[in-house]
């Protein structure tokens, strides 16, 4: 166990439920506004642990196509804010974490993809899902409940409760049911905008009276980003690591691995591994504070080898056949130009909530 002990203080109990103005049970049945009650029947997760994280059904407000705005008109952003960088095709769109800790989930149409940008400021996750299931296309709402300090999302169509960090339903008609999920870059806004200069990015006017200016869980004078306190139980707390140290996980099978931000010194650092027999191929920086991976293996079987291109904007990668490659795993020249890698089940996290979901993960 952590030094840090999982009790707060009394004062911070009482700032951090009168700050959402709410107070709810622990038990995991919770109704919507219109009456229909939600999650009842069995979890796949331990009831026991389903947590209320203080608001209730739709108590924090997805977004649901929101207003966009350019980059030269996101004037509310500074260079150091985390954005989420999402991107199909020529629709290149930017969702900043500053709108994301109020909202947690945006539900968006992007070059066609019906997707839902899926955040828990409590884990640190973000992951792009797809709207598509159980034959046809929904949007996801905050339930208000938590499992191992994650974000639970549900989905409007089924009603069913889904673990953001499992990626899967836990509770509900689906219950089972694997998210599909898309690729995503989580970087800063200066080395998004350098990356990507014509991106559109979520515009302040919600339609919700939030002050966006501010960081919901700075409380008793620490900033949850990067103090290790943290609110709720969870199940196994790894030391191995800082708890707020910012990871890439990447999942194959039932294995896990995490991969450190921190000590990528080059501009672009490439790294060639293998995860329960698959080659991957991970590009990152620590100036740029950004991470992605893909799998080295392409779709007509073969498999690349790469090394980093320096300083220029999203082409960040050459293979060994000489195409080059963006950050989104697109090739932008050479023979394969329009080609993609095959992505991975990956997304960027708190060190303790990656240790808490998959115990005893390797880390490179």
């Amino acid at each position: 166990m952590s030094k840090y002990s999982y009790n707060t203080s009394i004062l911070f109990t009482a700032i951090f439920v009168l700050f959402f103005a709410c107070n709810q049970d622990n038990d995991p049945t919770a109704v919507t506004p219109g009456g229909d009650t939600l999650f009842n029947g069995d979890w796949s997760i331990d009831k026991d642990k389903v947590k209320s994280g203080g608001p209730g059904v739709d108590g924090i407000p997805a977004l649901e196509n929101p207003n966009i705005i350019s980059a030269s008109e996101a004037t509310y952003l500074s260079d150091n804010d985390l954005v989420i960088g999402y991107k199909v095709g020529n629709d290149i769109r930017a969702y900043p974490h500053k709108i994301l800790d109020w909202h947690e989930i945006i539900n968006d149409e992007i070059g066609g993809e019906k997707v839902a940008i899926t955040y828990c400021p409590l884990t640190g996750t973000t992951i792009a899902w797809d709207r598509n299931i159980d034959g046809g296309t929904t949007t996801f709402g905050v339930s208000g409940l938590l499992f191992n300090s994650n974000l639970i999302p549900y989905d409007r169509k089924t009603g069913s409760a889904w673990s953001q960090m499992k990626l899967e339903a836990v509770n509900g008609k689906i219950i089972g049911t694997i998210i599909e999920t898309h690729p995503t870059v989580e970087t800063t806004w200066k080395t998004w905008k350098e990356m990507y200069p014509e991106t559109k990015v979520v515009s302040t006017n919600t339609g919700i009276s939030r002050n966006y200016s501010s960081f919901p869980y700075f409380i008793g004078g620490k900033d949850y980003r990067t103090d290790p306190f943290i609110i709720f139980p969870i199940d196994t707390d790894d030391d191995r690591l800082p708890r707020k140290e910012r990871v890439l996980g990447v999942i194959v099978g039932d294995a896990t691995k995490a991969y450190k931000i921190a000590g990528m010194t080059s501009s672009t650092t490439v790294i060639h591994d293998e995860v329960n027999g698959e080659t991957l191929v991970i590009i990152g920086s620590e100036e740029k504070n950004y991470i992605v991976s893909y799998k080295r293996t392409l779709e007509d079987n073969t498999k690349l080898t790469f090394t980093a291109i320096e300083n220029q904007g999203a082409v960040v990668m050459k293979d060994n056949e000489g195409n080059e490659w963006n950050v989104f795993g697109e090739a932008v020249s050479g023979n394969r130009k329009g080609q993609k890698l095959v992505k991975t089940t990956s997304y960027i996290g708190y060190w303790f909530a990656w240790g808490t979901f998959y115990p005893g993960l390797e880390i490179y």
